[in-house]
Parts: structure tokens; sequence; C-alpha cells
């Protein structure tokens, strides 16, 4: 539980720089790069420099995992960005974070079979995921299509992939796992800002760097969390305790206002996660 706890933290701080940052910088492509770079060195780190260690059983597996899981972490976010501008913030916001749906169900088909009261947990955490999300100026019905289900089955593949590692990989790897994850983002983002001719400022540089920890122990502690804990539990716990601190910290530091529906959600968010960890 331990595990899980830092990473919730660690998403939340993710979310909470992110906002610090949205107002401050240029390049949000360039930020991302410096970020990614950022956990890619800390993967270095905790692998004791052992980058490629290629005699390793697991080498390969770790290598191909990784590479996807970077590749997943820049389409869900361009695609996040798209869904943005077509079908408004609501929407992608409650679609992204719906992608717990992908990881839930490979967790039950791997075997990991939730109780009735985690499963009336993981409902009730749903509903307040789009509770959450609704807005008083934001309500206007809207149109979508495939461009949302693919952002939640992006996202949702994304998050899934701690669950296929911790499957199929070896443990003594995580930090090889993350680094070539990390580093695969990397690449793809900065051949992105080049397309666009953008380039990093010391903003950019500033905010990726402290943007990168967080983001870098979020990935890691999740994994270990994923080691000691049903995936049934941790995925939707992380999903909607994350949701619950920086939203409280939006009202709190950033003056962000909640409506009475929102307020419910919250309290449908607590709830949610008494449930989700009885056991």
């Amino acid at each position: 539980m331990v595990f899980l706890i830092l990473a919730i933290v660690s998403s939340s701080l993710i979310s909470v720089l992110m906002r610090f940052s949205s107002n401050k910088i240029s390049s949000e492509l360039s930020m991302l790069s410096a970020n990614y770079i950022v956990c890619a060195f800390l993967g270095v780190i905790f692998a004791d420099f052992d980058v490629f260690p290629y005699k390793a059983n697991s080498f390969s597996v770790t290598l191909f995992l990784g590479i996807i899981t970077g590749a997943l972490y820049l389409i869900s976010f361009i695609l996040l960005q798209k869904n943005t501008v077509k079908n408004g913030m609501v929407l992608s916001s409650v679609f992204i974070k719906l992608g717990l749906l992908v990881p839930m169900v490979l967790s039950v088909f791997l075997g990991e079979m939730p109780l009735p009261l985690q499963i009336a947990g993981f409902i009730i955490a749903i509903g307040a995921i789009i509770l959450i999300n609704l807005k008083n100026d934001e309500r206007k019905k809207r149109s979508f299509g495939l461009g949302l289900i693919v952002l939640l089955l992006a996202g949702g593949c994304a998050d899934a992939m701690s669950k296929v590692y911790e499957y199929i990989g070896s443990i003594a790897l995580s930090s090889q796992y993350l680094i070539y994850t990390f580093f695969t983002a990397f690449l793809i983002c900065t051949f992105l800002a080049m397309l666009k001719k953008e380039c990093p400022g010391k903003r950019e540089m500033f905010y990726g760097f402290f943007i990168g920890i967080p983001n870098f122990f979020s990935s890691k502690f999740l994994l270990a969390a994923l080691n000691e804990l049903p995936a049934v539990v941790v995925y939707p716990t992380f999903s909607v305790a994350t949701i619950l601190i920086v939203t409280l910290t939006g009202t709190v530091v950033f003056r962000e206002k909640l409506n009475k529906l929102q307020w419910f959600a919250m309290l449908l968010i607590l709830c949610a996660l008494v449930l989700l960890n009885i056991s």
C-alpha cells in the first residue's frame, strides 16, 4: 500500500506542476522532451548505469515493451490535444481517465477477479470521474465519435503496459524498462518539436526538469504497487485518488471553484476509495 500511496502523490505532483507551467511556457513539446530525458536519466541511475543488460533473460522483452509504452505515452498526449480542440476539454478529460477500463479488463482476463464491493467501488469511481469533469459552463452536448474512443483506448493501453510488464517482464529490470519507455518518448517528442521548429527555452527546461522527477517516480512506484496489490485495486485507486488530491489542490492553491455536482463527486470518490480497498 505504501508504494501505491507514493505513486498517487507523485502523479498528483505532475498535474500540479503542469498547472503551474501552463501559462509560463511557449513550447509544450519541448517541456515534455526535457521531462522525458530527466525520467530516462533517473532510470539510468536506479539501474546502476547498466542500461543494456544483454545477458538478462528478459532483456528483449523489456526493451520491446519499453519502446511500445513510450510510443503510447506520446500518442495519448497527442490524441488528448487533438480531441480537446475538436470535442472540448471536458469530454476529452473524461475519456482519457476512463481509459482505466482497459487495464481493469486486462486484469480480470489475467485472473484477478474483484470482490463485489470492489466492483461497486469501481462503478462509483467511474461515475465520480464523469461528474468531477462537469462544469456549469461546459454542459452543452457535443457529438463525439471515433476520436474519443481511440483516445480512451490509447490512454488505457498506455496505463495497461505497467500490468503487462508486471505479468511477463522481470522486476529486476524494471528500471531498464522505464529507461526505454522514457527515452523512446523523448526521441519521438523531440522529433515532433523539431518538425514544428519549437526550441526549448529556459522555462521549458526548468519545468520539464521538475515535472520529470515525480513523473519517473509515479511510474516506478506504480510498478512496485502492481507487484504487491491486485491491479483491480491499484488502477482505480490510483486514478480517483489522484483526481481527489489534484482537485482539492486546485481549490486551495489555485482558487478554483467547484459546483455542487463536483463536490458530490468528491464524496463519491471517498466512498469508492473505501470500497476499492476492502479485501
